[in-house]
C-alpha cells in the first residue's frame, strides 16, 4: 500500500498517508526503477512521505494496460446506466472520506482544510455524479438528407486519454478531468502534480472500491519533464488533457503533434482584469478583490489579481484595501479562522517573493505585506502594490501568489 505516517500539523491530527506508489491495472506497484521522491508538507517544510517516481518505462506500461482495457474489456462496452451506477459508487465513497481527503490535499498543497472538507470534495463528488448522469444520454443524431439516403451520426469513446493535473486543485481538477471520461467510456492515465499527488492515489484506491475494472483508471506519480514528457507524446495515447502554465502547455502541444497528432485540450494562465467603476459599492468591491487576489494564496488560474479602479473612488478603495488586509489572517491552514495557508512549495515561495522585489524595483509603491512571514514554512503576507504601470512584470505575469497590483483609470 505504501508508507503509513501518523503526525500532526498546527496541533491537528493528520490521517495515515496510506498510498505513495504507482496505482496501475488496479494495484499499487513501485516504480520500475524503484526510485521515489519526497513531497513536502509546506507548512513546514518538512517531508511527508516519499512517493514512487514515475518514468517514461511506468508510462509505457500504464498506457498498455489502458490499451487493453479499452480494446478488450468491459468498460466501453457497458452500458452507460452500468458505468453511471458505479461512477454514483464512487462518489459516494468520496463523500464517506471527505475528512481524509481534505487532509491530505491540506498538508500537501497548503490547502484550507474547511473549505476543502466542506467545498471542494462535495464538489467533486457532484461532478462525478453529474457525468455519471450523462454517461446513458451520450447520443448521435439522425440527419435528414437531400437524397434518398439515410444518415446518422453516432458518438464513440475517443480511447486512451492522458490526464495533466496541476497542484492549485489536485482534487477538483482530478474529476473535472475523470468524471466525463468515465462517463464517456474512455480509459485513461493520469500525471498528478508532483507537488500534490497524495489525493490522486487515494482516489484510485476508492475507484477500485468502487468496481471501476482494473486498467481503466490508472495513475502515474513523477516529473513533468519524464512522466509528463511520455504521456504526451505517447502514441497509444488518443488525446491529452493539460491544466497548468502556458509554457509547459506548448510543450504538450508540441510532443502530441510531433508523435500521432493527438487532440488536445489546455487549460492555461492568464492575468485577469478586475475592473471597478466610480459607482461601485466600494465595500463590496474591497471584498471582491481581496478574495480575488487572495483566495488560495493566489494559487488560481482566474484571480482578478490586477484591479483597475476608476479615479473617483480609489483613494477610498486603497484605504479600505489596506485596512482589510491586515484582517486576512495567514497560518496553519488546519485552523477554520484562517484565511490563507502557504504556499504549496519552496519553488513557488521564492518564485512569488522574487516578484513582490521586481514589484519595489520597478517603482510601484507597495501598500501592505511583501514579506515571508512564519519561522517555518512557506508563508507570504498577502501583498498590494499602488502606482503599477502597464509594463511592470508584476502587471502582466501570472504570479500564481497573494499579490495584488491596483492601477488607477480614468
Amino acid at each position: 500500500m505504501g508508507e503509513e505516517c501518523k503526525r500532526t500539523s498546527g496541533g491537528h491530527e493528520v490521517p495515515e498517508i496510506k498510498f505513495t506508489k504507482l496505482f496501475i491495472n488496479g494495484e499499487f506497484v513501485d516504480a520500475v526503477s524503484g526510485k521515489t521522491f519526497e513531497t513536502i508538507d509546506p507548512t513546514t517544510g518538512e517531508v511527508l512521505a516519499r512517493v514512487a517516481e514515475g518514468d517514461k518505462e511506468d508510462i509505457d506500461l500504464a498506457v498498455k494496460m489502458a490499451r487493453d482495457a479499452f480494446d478488450c474489456g468491459c468498460w466501453p462496452r457497458m452500458s452507460g446506466s452500468q458505468r453511471g451506477k458505479i461512477m454514483m459508487r464512487l462518489a459516494d465513497l468520496i463523500d464517506q472520506h471527505a475528512e481524509e481527503l481534505a487532509a491530505l490535499d491540506c498538508v500537501d498543497g497548503g490547502k484550507l482544510f474547511s473549505h476543502v472538507k466542506f467545498l471542494e470534495i462535495p464538489k467533486c463528488a457532484e461532478c462525478l455524479r453529474y457525468f455519471a448522469g450523462a454517461a446513458d444520454k451520450i447520443h448521435g443524431e439522425t440527419l435528414k438528407m437531400s437524397s434518398e439516403m439515410q444518415a446518422y451520426t453516432l458518438r464513440e469513446p475517443v480511447g486512451v486519454v492522458g490526464h495533466i493535473i496541476p497542484w492549485n486543485f489536485p482534487s477538483t481538477l482530478f474529476f473535472y478531468k475523470v468524471s466525463p471520461t468515465l462517463a464517456a467510456g474512455c480509459t485513461m492515465v493520469v500525471k498528478p502534480a508532483e507537488q500534490t499527488p497524495l489525493s490522486a492515489l487515494f482516489y484510485a484506491h476508492l475507484a477500485k472500491q468502487a468496481g471501476i475494472p482494473d486498467g481503466v483508471l490508472n495513475v502515474v506519480t513523477g516529473f513533468g519533464p519524464t512522466a509528463g514528457a511520455a504521456l504526451s507524446s505517447h502514441m497509444d495515447v488518443d488525446k491529452i488533457s493539460f491544466t497548468g502554465s502556458t509554457e509547459v502547455g506548448r510543450l504538450v502541444m508540441e510532443a502530441a503533434a510531433k508523435s500521432n497528432l493527438k487532440p488536445v485540450s489546455l487549460e492555461l494562465g492568464g492575468k485577469s482584469p478586475l475592473i471597478i467603476f466610480d459607482d461601485a459599492d466600494v465595500d463590496m468591491a474591497v471584498d471582491l478583490a481581496r478574495m480575488s487576489s487572495f483566495y488560495n494564496k493566489g494559487e488560481i488560474c482566474v484571480a482578478g489579481s490586477r484591479i483597475y479602479v476608476q479615479e473617483g473612488i480609489y483613494d477610498e478603495f486603497v484605504r479600505k484595501s489596506a485596512e482589510k488586509a491586515k484582517s486576512w489572517k495567514v497560518g496553519d491552514p488546519f485552523d477554520p479562522q484562517v484565511n490563507q495557508g502557504p504556499q504549496v512549495d519552496k519553488e513557488q515561495f521564492e518564485k512569488v517573493l522574487s516578484y513582490i522585489e521586481h514589484g519595489k524595483s520597478a517603482g510601484a509603491t507597495l501598500l501592505t505585506g511583501g514579506k515571508a512571514c512564519g519561522e517555518r514554512g512557506y508563508y507570504i503576507e498577502p501583498t498590494i502594490f499602488t502606482d503599477v504601470k502597464e509594463d511592470m512584470l508584476i502587471a502582466q505575469d501570472e504570479i500564481f501568489g497573494p499579490v495584488m497590483s491596483l492601477m488607477k483609470f480614468k
